[in-house]
């Protein structure tokens, strides 16, 4: 059972000029994405910066009112729901940012972080509240002597649990994890990565887990979808992906994953041109247009919504690509 659907969804920043600040242009930073997420399913969304995946993020979360397209969470369409309408489901998706110090409030103690939750959504006694506190600190694998603490008293990584351990009091169905190792030191990464992983098997955990390398992303899915330039141009199951992958772009996206063996060479497709704008991207298949394929202009005209090659593998059916 599908418990995230997302269809054509676009979300388009206007760009505004002039004596009186009218719309002039747009930025597509998400332009016509669909995918579904099932319930303790991890889908991983990969790709270079600047290609919309954190904004899809927010996108889903509600934190910003799309453009166009629709998103269905749980039987409940939250494409247009108010911030009343939302209260309620708020407690079953969740959010842990790339940034645990920007993410947390400095001001606060991790008691007050972990309790405002419930707080907000009218949960539990006083008591009951702390006790509440203590198992989360306890599940995430800090001390219950952390409650009292602040932010900047916490390692990155400790600041990380503390984020995580927020996502996880109201008990949700999906959390969104907007790059939640990038800002840590490697030696931490894994720590808080089996963490996620844990939690998922123990709590039913539904992620969609937004990175930008693969080798993260491979760790943690079981499906990959690649980003380019607001669109999905690749989704398969993780090992048909990394087996058997189709696009042009994903191609070199694998190709970029270091190898710990240095010993050992290989032939590596390096990345031409640069990244189209996003205010005014090409038509047809941006990354043909980007790699000056001689084939582009074949896919101007062309329907490149996504196309099933085999079982669960869609690709962008793009002539300079596949």
């Amino acid at each position: 059972m599908s418990l995230l659907t997302v269809q054509h969804l676009q979300q388009h920043f206007p760009i505004r000029g002039g004596l009186l600040r009218r719309s002039v242009a747009s930025c597509k930073a998400v332009d016509g994405v669909s995918f579904t997420l099932a319930e303790g399913e991890t889908l991983g969304l990969v790709g270079e910066s600047g290609c919309g995946k954190t904004t899809l993020g927010k996108t889903i979360m509600r934190l910003l009112k799309p453009t166009a397209g629709s998103i269905h969470f749980d039987g409940h369409d939250i494409t247009t729901a108010s911030t009343g309408q939302l209260r309620p489901l708020r407690k079953h998706m969740q959010m842990v940012f790339q940034d645990p110090a920007e993410s947390l409030n400095p001001r606060h103690a991790v008691r007050e972080i972990l309790e405002e939750p419930f707080l907000v959504q009218g949960l539990g006694t006083r008591q009951e509240r702390r006790d509440w506190v203590m198992e989360l600190l306890e599940k995430v694998g800090l001390k219950t002597e952390h409650a009292n603490r602040y932010p900047f008293e916490f390692s990155g990584g400790q600041r990380q649990r503390i984020g995580i351990a927020r996502a996880i009091a109201l008990k949700p169905k999906l959390i969104v994890c907007d790059e939640p190792v990038s800002a840590l030191d490697v030696s931490v990464q894994s720590q808080v990565l089996n963490l996620l992983l844990d939690l998922q098997r123990e709590m039913g955990l539904s992620f969609l887990f937004i990175a930008h390398g693969l080798s993260v992303v491979k760790h943690m899915s079981d499906r990959v979808a690649v980003m380019y330039l607001g669109k999905i141009v690749e989704l398969a199951p993780a090992e048909e992906l990394y087996h058997h992958p189709c696009h042009a772009y994903t191609k070199a996206l694998l190709d970029a994953i270091p190898v710990p063996d240095p010993a050992k060479r290989r032939k590596r497709q390096l990345l031409q041109g640069d990244v189209p704008s996003p205010i005014n991207p090409p038509a047809g298949c941006a990354f043909g247009h980007r790699m000056s394929h001689p084939k582009w202009r074949d896919s101007v005209n062309m329907d490149l919504t996504l196309k099933e090659v085999s079982p669960g593998h869609f690709v962008q059916p793009c002539p300079c690509c596949t």
